[in-house]
């Protein structure tokens, strides 16, 4: 399949294509999570039972083309040398192959015999082909900044796109993976509860350990020590008793795993000739009316103010282009880990705050929604507002912006007098 003829056929089409289904974006874009994952407080038997096959089919046929061809329409609007860098093309490759291959279903009676375990294999297929997705973005970006420079401006796009990028990109495995594992052979015999990839009783606690274990793992391959956990829970609603929600494991873990893995490398690196050792990480895992909230705790050292809102940006990462090569670390050396898990976070209405005092630690709190009911997707919708920020010429501060990095006074030339 030639790249020119792909593109050409597919960016004059999904315009159209997202105007004759934006019925299905706006009206069902968190519907097919939304029951799945409200659902589950009731009975995960019960949904099972009735879970049909048709019904999803009917549903992601649709929706899955509509939110590829949303994300298409905004790379669309990057600036042109961005698009030029390879890996970039190459996403955008893949996205344009998976929306003309999901196209072919789009009047697909679910009747036909061959057409529900066909959908499944080319779902299973499109899932595989964007597994790379965020790496290969993000080498798009080192290619940028390599050839041009950095410039606030485009920094600013690139932020405000990547955000939306990723956060569809979330959702459109997460849809994936309801339906193949709802629907295929790959459950997963050691979790028989799980709606899909949703466990409608997630021991907050126990996907706490299993991230501190794997960062654990990796911290001693790299530092030979890392610090020990101290976890308490906080249950408001049934004091003593574990904290559970309905939530998806792979998420939490996600999240929880970046925030270990730069909570140990910090302490580690600011401790190790400490004769009285390495001090321990703390993880509280707290159950109100609406938040259930983890607080992970270190003595890393801190980070200045200044540099808090740089961790979340794609654009500030200055460690050295990391292999991608398999078995290497998922994201290491990209500075995209907090950006990522800030997205999971927010994706069903939570967030992810980092609170730092230089010279002694960071708290970093991921806050979910305590009722399943309120995880609603949380879903980038391209329409006029998103389509002039793109457009929009950069402004002037109108604040007064001092220097961003600190002044060496001893270098001034105006030294006071002793």
């Amino acid at each position: 399949m030639q790249d020119d003829s792909v593109g050409s056929y597919t960016w004059d089409f999904c315009y159209a294509f997202v105007s004759s289904n934006c019925s299905c974006q706006e009206g069902n874009r968190a519907k097919y999570i939304s029951v799945s994952k409200g659902e589950t407080e009731e009975s995960s038997k019960v949904h099972q039972d009735n879970a049909c096959e048709k019904t999803s089919y009917v549903f992601l046929r649709k929706e899955l083309p509509v939110r590829l061809a949303n994300t298409m329409r905004e790379v669309n609007l990057l600036p042109d040398k961005l698009l030029s860098q390879p890996s970039v093309r190459l996403v955008q490759k893949w996205y344009m192959q998976s929306f003309v291959e999901l196209l072919d279903y789009e009047n697909r009676k679910p009747e036909d015999p061959h057409a529900l375990n066909d959908f499944l294999e080319l779902l299973i297929e499109i899932r595989n082909r964007h597994n790379d997705v965020v790496p290969t973005m993000a080498q798009g970006v080192i290619e940028y900044k390599e050839k041009f420079g950095f410039d606030p401006f485009i920094s600013s796009n690139v932020q405000y796109f990547l955000d939306r990028f990723y956060t569809n990109r979330i959702s459109f495995r997460m849809l994936i993976n309801q339906h193949t594992l709802l629907f295929g052979n790959d459950t997963n015999p050691a979790h028989p509860k799980h709606i899909g990839s949703i466990d409608p009783n997630c021991n907050v606690a126990e996907v706490v350990n299993d991230a501190y274990d794997t960062a654990k793992m990796l911290c001693e391959k790299y530092y030979l020590a890392a610090p020990e956990l101290k976890i308490e829970e906080f249950n408001m609603k049934a004091p003593k008793k574990p904290i559970q929600a309905v939530y998806v494991p792979s998420h939490l873990f996600h999240m929880l795993f970046e925030l270990f893995k730069n909570s140990m490398r910090a302490t580690v690196e600011l401790h190790e000739n400490n004769k009285e050792g390495l001090p321990p990480i703390k993880a509280k895992v707290t159950l109100g009316k609406e938040d259930l909230s983890i607080k992970i705790s270190d003595r890393g050292g801190g980070v200045p103010l200044r540099k808090i809102d740089r961790l979340f940006n794609y654009m500030y990462s200055t460690a050295p282009t990391p292999s991608l090569e398999p078995g290497a670390v998922p994201l290491a050396g990209f500075g995209y880990g907090l950006p990522i898990s800030r997205l999971y976070a927010r994706y069903f209405q939570g967030d992810l705050k980092l609170y730092s005092m230089e010279g002694v630690g960071t708290d970093a709190v991921i806050y979910l929604k305590a009722l399943s009911s309120e995880s609603f997707e949380r879903l980038p919708v391209f329409n006029k507002s998103a389509w002039r920020h793109y457009k929009t010429s950069a402004e002037a501060d109108d604040w007064s912006n001092p220097s961003k990095e600190p002044r060496d006074a001893s270098k001034s030339k105006y030294k006071a007098n002793r």
